[in-house]
């Protein structure tokens, strides 16, 4: 154990993630598996951003937001993976308090972003289906900025909250966490402290973000469900919901992983069960975003094609 002597207590100064599997062969199998989902989320995003970027077609507030998200997955998924890759490699990685209080709080700064942004999407299309005349007014790109820049805040003040309560805890006996990356959950399992109240603050943080952006998206899409239906056109009706389609899809893919973490009680699922759940909504959900939306997203298609059209003449 990597400890200092304070008193009659070892402080813990550092943690070994136990990761995915103790199996050499499986250890390579995942490194490689993972690796290449790193890259192709890597790549992946950073398409997106730059396709939005020069693409004078996708100069909208739904893109703008898009690129957002995608910058979100990006850093999500590197807070996590890297870090993962080395402890499939070496037997004994350990990482700092101060390394894991970073780690933990760069997940919940970028997993907080990208419940907002979703919201905020959710939001955007509600508006262009059901107020298209108004939709230039509320969607200006002033208001987009500002939004944007309040989601950031927003996952800030939840990082703050984890790590501020990460930090309050003493360690002073056993410093192997039962995960691949530094989750608040398995690390309050290790404190010394009383975690009573301290465990309360980060779950009613986490909770409120998902039940207010549930709320949002939500109500979006029971307003935009009104107004579609209401529609005397077949083919208006098709070209509403398939706007709104790659977006619903991304949503169930987060929302439902997340929900499972952190508004589910603990005793319903177990600790192998939160180790793949984490993995799907870390790593693989940021590589399928991308995918997602350029698959099911008529705009964006037709941006990718002209893009490869240019680069080719």
């Amino acid at each position: 154990m990597d400890s200092l002597q304070d008193g009659n207590h070892n402080v813990v100064t550092s943690f070994i993630l136990l990761g995915l599997t103790d199996n050499p062969v499986l250890r390579v199998i995942l490194f490689m598996i993972i690796l290449c989902i790193y890259l192709v989320t890597v790549f992946g995003n950073v398409s997106t951003i730059t396709l939005i970027r020069i693409s004078s077609q996708l100069h909208h507030p739904m893109y703008f937001f898009l690129s957002h998200l995608a910058f979100a997955d990006i850093c999500l998924s590197t807070s996590v993976t890297p870090n993962m890759l080395v402890n499939f490699l070496v037997e004994r990685n350990p990482v700092s308090y101060h390394g894991c209080g970073m780690q933990l709080g760069s997940i919940a700064v970028f997993g907080a972003v990208e419940c907002f942004l979703l919201a905020i999407m959710a939001y955007d299309r509600y508006v262009a289906i059901c107020s298209p005349l108004l939709y230039s007014t509320y969607m200006s790109p002033r208001i987009c900025i500002l939004i944007v820049e309040l989601s950031y805040l927003d996952g800030y003040v939840n990082a703050w909250k984890f790590t501020g309560c990460l930090m309050s805890l003493s360690f002073c006996g056993p410093n192997q966490v039962d995960h691949f990356f530094c989750d608040f959950s398995p690390l309050l399992k290790l404190s010394c402290s009383d975690i009573s109240f301290i465990e309360i603050i980060p779950s009613i943080s986490s909770e409120s973000i998902i039940v207010v952006t549930v709320f949002v998206i939500s109500l979006s899409y029971i307003c935009i469900l009104i107004t579609v239906l209401k529609m005397r056109s077949a083919e208006g009706r098709h070209k509403a919901f398939s706007t709104c389609t790659s977006h619903l899809t991304a949503v169930t893919l987060y929302y439902g992983t997340i929900t499972f973490i952190y508004v589910m009680p603990k005793s319903s699922y177990s600790t192998d069960q939160n180790r793949v759940v984490s993995l799907f909504y870390t790593v693989v959900i940021p590589m399928l975003n991308p995918l997602i939306y350029s698959l099911r997203t008529r705009d964006v298609k037709e941006a990718l094609r002209k893009a490869t059209v240019r680069l080719h003449l």
